[in-house]
């Protein structure tokens, strides 16, 4: 029997022991998805107890906790932060296959130098450790980050936003690791949500031009994108439920928005086309200033409605889709593409039935601009599991080229998740070990260890562009 989550955790024969220990694990980290605060990064913020770096935000944990039949009080309610923290404590070792249970220890492990197993018997000691060691100045956010071996990282950020931070961080001589912006225009495509017009209100007052009509709105956003440029972003982000097309969409979409704007409502067949609409223009402005196009898709939002109206969007009430709209993700791309103006482009579905799809999708629209220009994208959310990340990958491998992916991000909003990028390594040097040792490649480990190397930092380097 092995022993829990030791040097070898994952790596199941001497390759990937190799592969990992000798190649992946001295990699930096590149963060190019991620919702961590700008501003706690800038005033180098700290913490005063575990729960607050580690629950505060964090869905994902919410969400194992409320299956353990805890009262929301101690989830997001007004409990104590210790009271908090015992609950999560008291529901992790039932998540026996969870990512969280293997995510948590690691935490543990490389932040507080400590391998106990959280549980009731340990609750308080681990308490006592973590919160000891985060009064160290060690344990401020720009050392969490430094420490961690993190060169980049790429926040989420609405079009309307100052990125004050941003430039705070831009500024300041003593800190080099790049901050920058991503652009997420999500509320400016949801002509249905009640908060639309308010939204263009706000959306008008930061780009300085009064949005009228259908050509202001695309005139709004595109300077804004100007502005996120000028502060070195990189790449934008469409949080979509689901993929929209509608023939003759962008001819449609200023009727649409006019009818919005006095006082109408757009059917499904109007919100759909106008959203397809407003995405090929953005896509068009990522393509001329080099930008790489993220669409996440494929999920049902908000799915509990008492739940929604008590505590709000994003606190763990979500759920996988199955709707269907690989045709509209195909036309959108051949769209871009027809016209010279299709963007470097990563697919995400939170489905992983999709995962074929993307991986051939891809495939048919490669550029000769850089190796894996459309790339399918790691699992997420839900799917980025260890059997979620194993499929994805073993699927990019099997229809795709498995070389020129971009790899893990850690799509998360506490400053301790980078562990995720260690963990996906250990995953994938495991993978790869698995095919030498069956016979399927050669055991040449230089050209092994430079795939993974490449996979784990250089090909996020080269296809954003980071200067790192």
């Amino acid at each position: 029997m092995k022993a829990f989550m030791n040097e070898d955790f994952l790596l199941h024969n001497d390759v990937a022991k190799t592969l990992y220990h000798d190649y992946a694990a001295k990699m930096p980290v590149i963060d190019y998805h991620c919702h961590v605060s700008p501003k706690e990064i800038a005033e180098d913020a700290r913490f005063e107890n575990i729960t607050q770096i580690w629950l505060g935000g964090d869905h994902y944990k919410w969400r194992l906790i409320r299956a353990n039949g805890v009262e929301e009080k101690y989830i997001t309610g007004d409990s104590t932060d210790y009271e908090k923290f015992e609950k999560f404590a008291e529901s992790l070792p039932r998540a026996i296959g969870n990512p969280l249970y293997h995510w948590t220890h690691l935490e543990l492990k490389r932040y507080f130098d400590c391998d106990l197993t959280l549980s009731p018997a340990t609750c308080k000691e681990i308490w006592d450790i973590c919160n000891k060691k985060l009064a160290s100045e060690q344990m401020s956010v720009r050392n969490i980050i430094k420490n961690s071996n993190v060169t980049a990282i790429c926040t989420t950020d609405d079009p309307i936003d100052t990125l004050e931070w941003h430039k705070v961080m831009k500024d300041d001589e003593s800190w080099d690791v790049k901050v920058l912006p991503a652009f997420r225009p999500d509320k400016a495509l949801n002509i249905e949500k009640p908060d639309f017009l308010d939204y263009l209100k706000a959306l008008s007052a930061a780009s300085g031009i009064a949005i009228n009509n259908y050509d202001d709105l695309k005139a709004a956003l595109t300077n804004r994108i100007d502005f996120f440029d000028s502060m070195g972003c990189v790449a934008a982000d469409h949080g979509l439920d689901y993929v929209t097309w509608a023939d003759k969409c962008e001819e449609k979409a200023p009727k649409i928005l006019e009818k919005v704007m006095a006082g109408g409502t757009a059917d499904v067949c109007e919100t759909e086309a106008f959203k397809a609409a407003l995405l090929l223009h953005c896509g068009r402005e990522y393509a001329k200033r080099g930008w790489a196009m993220q669409i996440h898709y494929g999920v049902y939002r908000n799915t509990n409605t008492d739940k929604f109206k008590l505590i709000g969007p994003d606190t763990g009430f979500d759920a996988i889709s199955e709707k269907e709209c690989s045709r509209a993700i195909i036309d959108v791309l051949n769209s871009l593409e027809s016209e010279g103006n299709l963007p470097k482009t990563i697919l995400y579905s939170l489905n992983p039935n999709n995962n074929p799809f993307l991986a051939t999708a891809a495939g048919s629209f490669q550029g000769s601009e850089i190796p894996g220009k459309i790339q399918h994208g790691s699992a997420w959310w839900f799917s980025d599991t260890l059997l979620g990340m194993e499929e994805q990958m073993r699927t990019l491998a099997s229809i795709g080229v498995i070389g020129n992916f971009i790899g893990m991000l850690t799509d998360s909003r506490s400053f301790l998740s980078y562990t995720r990028h260690e963990y996906f390594r250990r995953i994938l040097c495991g993978i790869i070990g698995t095919w030498v040792e069956n016979g399927e490649y050669p055991a040449d480990m230089e050209t092994l260890g430079k795939i993974v190397q490449d996979i784990s930092y250089n090909n996020t380097v080269n296809y954003f562009g980071f200067d790192v």
